[in-house]
């Protein structure tokens, strides 16, 4: 564990940054499979912004120096697999998005240089939905090489039909969509209980990758 808080000075923050890959990357070299966890990017911007600022870097988005677009992908750069296949670092990095804002520039880092991102909702959080996971901003680069054919056909359904009628809430609450007239709309809202009763998880709970796969069959099964 490498903690720099925030009421130290940016230089140091930025370290500790370094220092948690350089300790990743020395147990890499050595052929081991590292996971690393880094809370959080945003912060790793927000140092180097104050660093960048102090020694006369012009601001550009949101107020971010050109040295932070630098830094953030090769600092990301530095996880994944060790040299001739041996040893791995698999990074897990949270990002903040100021304002809930999806296109933040540092949220844009994140998205083009990672194989996925989670988002986080706090509409489903308030609702209390937990995890609050936004299907709609999530995704995995990796799935289509981790799943069969016929998962990732039931996973992408899954997506579609969620997609679906997010898109056409508020005509479905306000009782302006007519069944019928879109048979993936009516089969979305009939299977809409079952697909959040699957989306939510008890934080105490754990589901393994079988009796995840069965419950998702089933939901889209209508059973």
């Amino acid at each position: 564990m490498v903690a720099s808080p925030a009421n130290v000075s940016p230089v140091l923050r930025l370290k500790a940054a370094q220092m948690t890959h350089l300790i990743a990357e020395y147990f890499r070299d050595q052929g081991k499979d590292v996971l690393m966890l880094v809370d959080s990017l945003t912060r790793v911007a927000h140092a180097q912004r104050e660093v960048g600022l102090a020694i006369g870097e012009p601001p550009t988005a949101k107020g971010y120096p050109p040295s932070v677009f630098g830094l953030l992908p090769n600092l990301i750069e530095r996880a994944g697999p060790g040299r001739h296949g041996h040893g791995s670092i698999t990074a897990i990095y949270t990002v903040l998005a100021e304002g809930d804002d999806a296109q933040d520039p540092i949220v844009d880092i994140a998205r083009a240089s990672l194989d996925g991102q989670v988002m986080l909702s706090r509409k489903l959080a308030d609702a209390a939905h937990y995890p609050a996971i936004d299907l709609n901003g999530s995704i995995s680069r990796l799935m289509q090489s981790l799943l069969g054919p016929d998962d990732l056909k039931t996973a992408n359904r899954f997506r579609r039909l969620w997609s679906l009628y997010q898109q056409n809430v508020d005509l479905i609450q306000v009782g302006a969509y007519e069944a019928g007239s879109n048979p993936d709309l009516d089969e979305a809202i009939r299977l809409r209980p079952a697909m959040e009763n699957f989306l939510r998880q008890d934080m105490h709970l754990g589901e393994d990758e079988v009796a995840t796969r069965d419950a998702l069959n089933r939901v889209m099964m209508g059973q």
